[in-house]
Parts: C-alpha cells; sequence; structure tokens
C-alpha cells in the first residue's frame, strides 16, 4: 500500500506553494500530525494558511464498528486560512493539530457541516474556540487515491465564535453559511466580532 502522506504534501504544495514552517505534534496513541504554514503570497498577499498533514494516513472509522477497516474509509486534512499580522495565530498548530487527531483519538468522522471544539481559543486572544468544516474541492483539490481507497479531502475550517456555534447548532450549518455571506462576514478576519444571529 503507497504511503499516502508524501502524496497529500505534494497535493499541497501545488496548490498553496512552499511551506515556511512545519510544526509536529504527537498524543499518546496516535500518530505523529504535522501542520504547514504556507506564507501569504500573490493575490491574496495577506493570507496565510495553515494544513494538517497526517490526518489522512488512515481512514476515519465508523465510531460505531466492531473493527476499524484500515483501507477504506474517508480520508481528510484540514486547511484554515487567515489574515497575517492582526493576531498571533501562528499558535493555531497546535490546536490544530489536536483536531486532525480527533479521529484517532475520540473515532469522530469530520465531514462538511460538522463543527469541531477545541475547548479553548484557537489562537491567544481569538474569538473562536470551534471551527466550522465547510465543503472540500475550492483551495485544494482532492487527492484521488488507488482503489480501493478513498480520495483525500482537504476540507476547510471557519472559525465560529461560541455564539454562532450555539447557533449553528439549532439552525444548521447551511443557515450559518448564508447568514455569513448576507453579511459579507470576513471569515479570515483573525479578529471579527459574532455575526448578528438575531
Amino acid at each position: 500500500m503507497a504511503d499516502v502522506l508524501p502524496l497529500v504534501e505534494a497535493r499541497l504544495r501545488s496548490a498553496l506553494g512552499e511551506p515556511d514552517a512545519r510544526a509536529a505534534v504527537t498524543f499518546l496513541g496516535t500518530d505523529r500530525i504535522e501542520v504547514l504554514r504556507f506564507p501569504a503570497a500573490g493575490q491574496e498577499g495577506d493570507v496565510v494558511r495553515y494544513a494538517t498533514l497526517g490526518m489522512a494516513a488512515q481512514p476515519m472509522a465508523d465510531p460505531t464498528a466492531a473493527l476499524a477497516d484500515p483501507v477504506k474509509g474517508p480520508r481528510a486534512e484540514l486547511v484554515l486560512s487567515v489574515r497575517s499580522g492582526a493576531a498571533d495565530t501562528d499558535k493555531v498548530l497546535r490546536p490544530l493539530a489536536v483536531l486532525a487527531a480527533s479521529p484517532q483519538v475520540e473515532g469522530v468522522i469530520v465531514a462538511p457541516g460538522a463543527s469541531l471544539d477545541v475547548g479553548e481559543p484557537l489562537w491567544p486572544g481569538a474569538p473562536f474556540t470551534s471551527v466550522l468544516v465547510a465543503e472540500p474541492g475550492g483551495l485544494v483539490e482532492d487527492l484521488e487515491l488507488d482503489a480501493p481507497l478513498d480520495p483525500v479531502l482537504f476540507l476547510p475550517l471557519l472559525p465560529m465564535t461560541p455564539n454562532e456555534a450555539a447557533w449553528k447548532r439549532v439552525h444548521g450549518a447551511p443557515a450559518l453559511q448564508e447568514r455569513w455571506l448576507n453579511h459579507g462576514t470576513d471569515l479570515r478576519d483573525p479578529s471579527r466580532r459574532s455575526v448578528p444571529l438575531d
């Protein structure tokens, strides 16, 4: 079975350029998770991107299954885009690694529409403790793997304030995303306020 991670890193580099920093985190009983930092470049000159590397090494398993399939099952990595310079967003590396390890640690399947909560600010002073998992395929194309492996999806993360997360639990992810759109919310602003929810 081919090692998936070199292919994943190659896809990230082709889509986002060369990373200028990387950090590795290992949690007890899990594979190593790396987080790569891709500096601001090109048309969106002030947007820095963070991408996990390691989450896709194993397929995500249904937590109700008696035995995890070592081959089949969804695979994903996480991508966060924020404006640089306004906050110490480089401290997001560990929270991102925690989220990327959650399928192995907690047996969850991370999919579009899900909320992921780290229980603390994503970076110092951040108004966000959780993220909304958005649809893949925009920034980084899905990575097709040889059958029977599922493709690797690159899932964008959209930071949510606690109020937005609570509102999303009641009304659903599409309603929150529509509200963000209607209010012209800059989801990459590391210190933005909550969208009006009344």
